[in-house]
């Protein structure tokens, strides 16, 4: 992959955010209690949310009809304003605004981690342009994800919370799907 560039993640994080993860780069920092810097994270993190734009520019330019990124960190967590839960650059988001960008009237992010993808769905919440669907373990880190959290403003009923249980097995997850996500 290629690293992601400082235009491609401006539309969903803050001036701020990119210079303070500049400013991390080549170093060992602590960002938050459970996001850490080696000297190479900035770089690798670009290289992850650089993956994620090439997968929407392979769908979007008919190169491919599926992709998948591989990437780790896994970016979900990273807010508008801060690193967290070991994610730097929200590669999911740079990747669906991205897609907007390029004339795609609306995205779908269905995160299906055990964690819920905080940092997606506050990106969004005010944009009814990009579905944000989640099923994830609750209460579980970070705290979010609650049912009734569906969007504000415009992007009221765009988000899509489902909380699971811890030890939902592949049954749940079929139901969860088949009755509410589809």
């Amino acid at each position: 992959p290629r690293p992601a560039t400082r235009t491609e993640l401006q539309p969903v994080h803050s001036d701020a955010h990119l210079k303070a993860i500049d400013a991390a780069a080549g170093r060992a920092v602590s960002l938050d209690p459970d996001t850490y810097t080696s000297p190479e994270s900035r770089d690798v993190a670009l290289l992850a949310a650089g993956a994620a734009i090439g997968a929407v520019d392979a769908i979007v330019q008919d190169r491919a009809t599926r992709v998948m990124a591989l990437v780790r960190p896994p970016g979900h967590h990273a807010e508008r304003d801060r690193a967290m839960g070991f994610c730097l650059y929200n590669n999911v988001a740079a990747a669906a605004a991205h897609a907007l960008t390029l004339g795609m009237e609306r995205v779908v992010v269905m995160d299906y981690d055990v964690h819920h993808g905080n940092g997606t769905q506050w990106i969004f919440y005010e944009d009814p342009r990009v579905l944000y669907v989640s099923t994830h373990q609750y209460p579980f880190y970070p705290g979010t994800g609650a049912a009734e959290d569906v969007g504000r403003a415009k992007g009221a009923g765009f988000t899509v919370n489902v909380p699971l249980e811890a030890g939902s097995t592949d049954g749940d997850y079929h139901e969860v799907f088949k009755a509410l996500v589809i």
